[in-house]
């Protein structure tokens, strides 16, 4: 089975590199972030090219989906007791079980920068998802599971180009890197992938030139539990996929499992 998570930043306005990109990957699940439609406008295509989608979506710079061709069962929309950011409950996570393994796909709230009120509110939504991941693995110990997706942290300093550069940022805080320590410490394991070339980064901002100078972060992972990394094969970044006209600034990140689907 091969599952990927991606943030598209805009499904509709990538939907000319995402096809073909499905059509050579051929992912068995995918989890999308930042879509930026709506639910009505999410692409008919996908259904076309065999997935079943699961979306949560209102438009504007949110919005995630997971699609899969190996089944979506017990679909889920949101977090339970999901905080609101300036009163909406924001369209950032979405679940189901697909060929027998439980994935999350989220888009954690960028915190803006740690004096705002978007920081304590990214605070707040990871604390809920580490609510959730517990539940799920307390539900069913022996089922693989996975939360995968865009998390607006970089795990260590060796996940941005130049850590001295992030000293009044988001990203990096101890405050988050406290809380994606907590998801690990419930039993999850944070799974690196590796590079096809270059630093293992999966995000480089559209300015100054920062995809071909290496200026990356790696900000989209994938944290398992023992019963999926046990049945990894491989897993890494499409790195190609970053290039050219019209890309995400972000790569999707790939990983291939021994079970389910080839």
């Amino acid at each position: 089975m091969r599952l990927v998570t991606w943030n598209i930043n805009s499904v509709t306005a990538r939907l000319e590199r995402l096809v073909p990109w499905i059509e050579q990957a051929q992912p068995d699940v995918l989890a999308l972030q930042e879509l930026k439609c709506t639910e009505q406008a999410y692409p008919s295509v996908l259904a076309e090219l065999g997935y079943q989608s699961v979306v949560q979506a209102t438009g504007r710079w949110n919005g995630v989906a997971l699609a899969s061709r190996v089944g979506l069962d017990e679909p889920a929309l949101g977090l339970p007791g999901q905080p609101e950011f300036e009163g909406a409950v924001e369209p950032r996570a979405v679940g189901a079980t697909c060929g027998g393994v439980r994935v999350w796909s989220v888009y954690v709230p960028n915190g803006r920068e740690p004096t705002h009120d978007h920081f304590a509110y990214k605070l707040a939504w990871l604390d809920c998802l580490a609510q959730t991941c517990a539940s799920e693995l307390a539900a069913d110990p022996t089922r693989p599971f996975a939360v995968i997706g865009d998390f607006n942290i970089a795990p260590t300093n060796a996940d941005v180009w130049d850590i001295s550069l992030f000293t009044e940022s988001t990203h990096v805080t101890p405050a988050e890197r406290t809380r994606l320590q907590a998801l690990v410490d419930l039993g999850l394991q944070d799974l690196h992938p590796r590079s096809l070339k270059g630093e293992p980064f999966t995000f480089w901002d559209y300015r100054n030139g920062a995809f071909h100078r290496g200026w990356g972060m790696r900000i989209d992972l994938i944290l398992a539990n023992a019963a999926f990394i046990e049945q990894v094969a491989d897993c890494y970044i499409d790195r190609e996929a970053r290039k050219g006209k019209g890309a995400s600034d972000h790569a999707p990140v790939v990983v291939d499992l021994r079970t389910g689907s080839a």
